[in-house]
């Protein structure tokens, strides 16, 4: 696809003088990119085979912090190096940035050159294998939703993130006239996404004041996840380009909408649909019917992984089209997981749980991981659920606390199974930090609430 580059015509575009830095980027646990600048003379001539890191870069929390408690590393193991690898089937031109490539790269043990397993890009790597070894192919999708600010980054730090002014005044939701104000900062993004070789289908306006949806075309799972994270960095870098901000925040305001990111998935073998069965009432073969009900049965151990902080749950609200129970449905957008495109070749599976924060590799190896173990053991799925999801009382909830889901997470032998115990007992000290360090902050409602009046 045009945008995608060899090695060999990177090398090209170097010794013309078209691209003179090169990204070397790895993913953090929280989803983001973190890596070096390379001058691109010395990348394509050295650098290529691998540079290096510090191991902490697995093990710290949105604000760098370090805390104990990993296995991996700490203060008393001196923080050691990494080695990132570039994958050098990811390279792309990065066309919001001037004369810049980028390039994805794995994460290796310094010492043996194994792959690190906590690693998000390898833990999802790790259950693509076991699907292929099973012969299916994960085919996947992710929405982006995110909030766009009248101002920049920078003043809305310095005000102490108040007074926060969405673009526009009004429920946006497919409107075509608010969404033209806003082509400033959303044209680029389509366009330069599209010339970074990423199929971009289309934005939109979502259902709140400010409100947007990047739609990315489906995917192979490794490559599904790779759209994702380098769409939502360049949403922050043109964004910062146009002198605005954009929040991948939940909940940023407990009377607005919170923002998802909706996962559709789907299996193929030998280049066919393998979810599709034309003999089945609704279209869907057994296999899906397993994999559904292994999604199902084992959503509130997997939920850290589709909302990893605390204020991820805020989004779970009745009568806001977040989910709050893990049942399924047929086209109906107040279930955890909607059947989509029913007795057609595009039938999928869309969990509606995650949110907009979500690390898309963790969050679709996890989903992979307890599909596939619906189709080992077979697991028959339920009747689906019809009608206004929010007021079945009988229906399973979905961890309503980041503490909550912490406990499911520990306690899960599925995911110790499929991800490796030192990968869950990793993951888990995440959530643990979080929360921990969300509990000893005396936030603004509380003083509010009880300064004078308690």
């Amino acid at each position: 696809m045009a945008g995608t580059l060899t090695f060999d015509q990177l090398k090209k575009l170097v010794a013309e003088g078209s691209i003179d830095t090169v990204l070397a980027c790895l993913v953090d646990m929280q989803g983001r990119l973190m890596g070096k600048r390379f001058h691109a003379q010395n990348f394509v001539d050295t650098s290529y085979e691998e540079t290096h890191c510090c191991n902490y870069l697995l093990a710290t929390d949105l604000e760098m912090a370090t805390p104990d408690g990993y296995a991996s590393t700490s203060w008393s193991q001196g923080y050691g190096d990494y080695v990132m690898k570039p994958d050098l089937d990811s390279i792309r031109l990065v066309p919001w940035l001037e004369g810049t490539a980028m390039v994805l790269c794995d994460v290796l043990d310094h010492h043996h050159h194994e792959p690190i397993p906590h690693s998000p890009r390898q833990v999802l790597k790790k259950q693509v294998e076991k699907m292929e070894a099973l012969g299916y192919t994960a085919m996947t999708a992710t929405e982006l939703e995110f909030f766009l600010f009248e101002h920049s980054f920078d003043e809305i730090r310095k005000g102490n993130f108040q007074e926060l002014a969405p673009i526009s005044g009004y429920n946006e939701d497919y409107h075509i006239l608010q969404t033209t104000k806003e082509e400033e900062v959303l044209r680029p993004l389509r366009n330069h996404l599209f010339a970074a070789g990423i199929p971009i289908e289309n934005t939109k306006g979502e259902a709140e004041t400010g409100q947007e949806e990047l739609n990315i075309r489906y995917a192979e799972a490794n490559l599904c996840a790779d759209y994702h994270t380098i769409s939502k960095h360049a949403t922050k870098e043109i964004a910062w380009q146009h002198g605005r901000a954009v929040t991948f925040l939940p909940k940023w305001d407990h009377n607005k909408v919170g923002s998802s990111s909706h996962v559709h998935q789907s299996l193929w073998k030998d280049g066919k649909p393998a979810f599709f069965d034309e003999s089945d009432k609704l279209g869907m073969s057994d296999l899906m019917k397993n994999y559904m009900a292994g999604l199902i049965k084992y959503a509130p151990e997997y939920t850290y992984f589709l909302a990893p902080y605390v204020n991820s749950y805020k989004r779970f609200a009745k009568g806001t089209f977040a989910p709050t129970k893990t049942v399924w449905s047929i086209d109906n957008r107040t279930a955890g997981f909607r059947l989509c495109a029913a007795n057609t070749k595009g039938i999928r599976v869309e969990c509606r749980i995650g949110g907009s924060d979500l690390n898309p590799y963790l969050a679709i190896a996890a989903q992979l991981a307890a599909g596939m173990k619906g189709i080992e053991d077979k697991l028959e799925l339920p009747a689906p659920t019809t009608g206004d999801v929010y007021e079945i009382a009988k229906a399973d909830d979905i961890p309503q606390t980041l503490r909550a889901s912490t406990e499911t997470l520990r306690n899960s032998d599925m995911l110790k199974e499929a991800l490796g115990e030192d990968v869950v007992a990793h993951y888990t000290r995440a959530a643990e930090w979080e929360q921990e360090e969300f509990d000893r902050v005396v936030t603004d409602w509380e003083i509010a609430r009880g300064f004078e009046r308690a």
